[in-house]
């Protein structure tokens, strides 16, 4: 399917981490570049969208089970708890430590994440690209209800979309420069992964690579192809089934509302050689696919 006009038509330095608040039929994402928190009523349609200024860079962000007022993020130095209607972030686990060496907090920033169905909370890090290119110093982590902090995967360098399948016994990771989308087993009681195995290469690093994914409710992978300008549905068993195609090439990351898939995008990195990319970069689009998503998890911050 092919969508050639966006839903909101934004310049976004990189949106990202489309989120949907069932609640209040409302969806959020986030512009990290431009410290952005972006909001639409999806009954009152693309008038009502909001745009707020936050306190440093948010990459992803996810509801705190018994609270709306708050939501938990991950932020340039790690975890975070962002009030709604301030702006402001506070740090709750920051991620890294003297094990790490100086001038690492400053170099790295969070990048993907989702909550488990324990309440857990992965978010991968990676290199800043206002300060460096990526190198493999990125860390996947977990932070547990209980506020411990975990690596689960080091020296990766752009850990990337994450989801599990409905039986929770296995766990997607993306790793962008690899191309690759990886499946570990997962244990949900002890949030262990083990026996990484390749799921999907992407078979055309000239055409992009995958971003943030998403899980249907029929065990699909729903992946974005930034640099590829398209989202790829792709089966349990690792095949493509299907393909929206949109606009712009720097396509970032998926989630659904309902049956509805909302894209967001980044501004066209190399305008000169993709003039007609340009337009729409950094917008959001919307796709209505058929198929809802699987269910979205609360952090259970005890």
């Amino acid at each position: 399917m092919i969508e050639r006009k966006p839903y909101l038509h934004l310049h976004c330095g990189l949106g990202e981490a489309p989120y949907y608040e069932e609640s209040t039929h409302t969806l959020r994402f986030v512009d990290i570049v431009k410290e952005k928190l972006h909001t639409v009523d999806l009954n009152k349609g693309p008038s009502s969208h909001r745009e707020y200024d936050v306190e440093g860079a948010i990459s992803t962000t996810a509801h705190i089970e018994g609270t709306d007022e708050e939501l938990i993020v991950g932020a340039k130095f790690g975890y975070a708890i962002f009030k709604r209607g301030e702006g402001k972030i506070d740090y709750i686990r920051k991620v890294w430590d003297e094990r790490d060496g100086e001038g690492k907090a400053e170099r790295m920033r969070c990048n993907d994440g989702a909550v488990d169905a324990a309440g857990r909370y992965w978010v991968g890090t990676m290199n800043d690209p206002k300060v460096q290119s990526p190198t493999d110093e990125g860390v996947l982590f977990r932070l547990d209800p209980d506020l411990s902090l975990h690596r689960m995967l080091e020296e990766v360098s752009i850990p990337n979309g994450m989801g599990w399948t409905a039986d929770n016994k296995k766990m997607y990771v993306t790793d962008t420069p690899t191309m690759t989308i990886f499946v570990f087993d997962f244990d949900l009681a002890s949030g262990a992964i083990s026996n990484k195995q390749v799921f999907f290469h992407y078979p055309d690093e000239e055409l992009g690579g995958p971003d943030g994914l998403v899980m249907d409710s029929e065990g699909n992978l729903w992946t974005a192809i930034c640099g590829g300008g398209k989202v790829l549905r792709i089966s349990p068993e690792g095949e493509i089934t299907g393909e929206v195609s949109l606009p712009t090439r720097m396509i970032s990351c998926p989630g659904f509302a309902g049956q509805d898939l909302f894209i967001t995008s980044a501004e066209e990195e190399e305008p000169e050689k993709y003039p007609e990319s340009v337009e729409y970069g950094g917008s959001l689009f919307k796709v209505h696919v058929g198929v809802s998503g699987m269910p979205v998890h609360r952090f259970k911050r005890r």
